[in-house]
């Protein structure tokens, strides 16, 4: 009798190294799309609503677009890419980074490129 819980040891074992990892590391695009927080959200759809109309088919092209963005850049990048852009309005030399670093440039340029696909898809 003592034979048989030794066999599902292993087993249990097994199964629990399988799962974990994907318990730990979401991985589904549902749990990808809801990294970005809600106000991050409301904010994008209020500055691209300040810019295309303050209607319902805005609405509905803002959500979009920010939902599109979100399913290409993690939210991180877009904190990142944001800060940069932002840092790029300010002047001085000490700001000069922010203009010519080649990550600065990678990470706006991805933002770009999602802001591009979401354009296409949405407006």
């Amino acid at each position: 009798m003592s034979h048989r819980p030794r066999a599902i040891l292993p087993t249990v074992a097994l199964a629990a190294s399988l799962l974990l990892p994907t318990l730990a590391f979401p991985q589904s695009i549902e749990e990808r799309l809801n990294d970005y927080p809600t106000v991050a959200r409301a904010d994008y759809v209020f500055g691209c609503m300040a810019t295309n109309g303050q209607d319902r088919d805005s609405l509905e092209r803002c959500a979009c677009s920010i939902d599109v963005i979100a399913s290409i850049l993690p939210y991180e990048k877009y904190v990142q890419a944001e800060t940069v852009l932002s840092l790029r309005l300010t002047g001085g030399e000490r700001m000069s980074i922010f203009r010519s670093a080649a990550v600065a440039n990678a990470l706006v340029a991805d933002l770009r490129r999602a802001q591009a696909e979401a354009e296409i898809l949405c407006f």
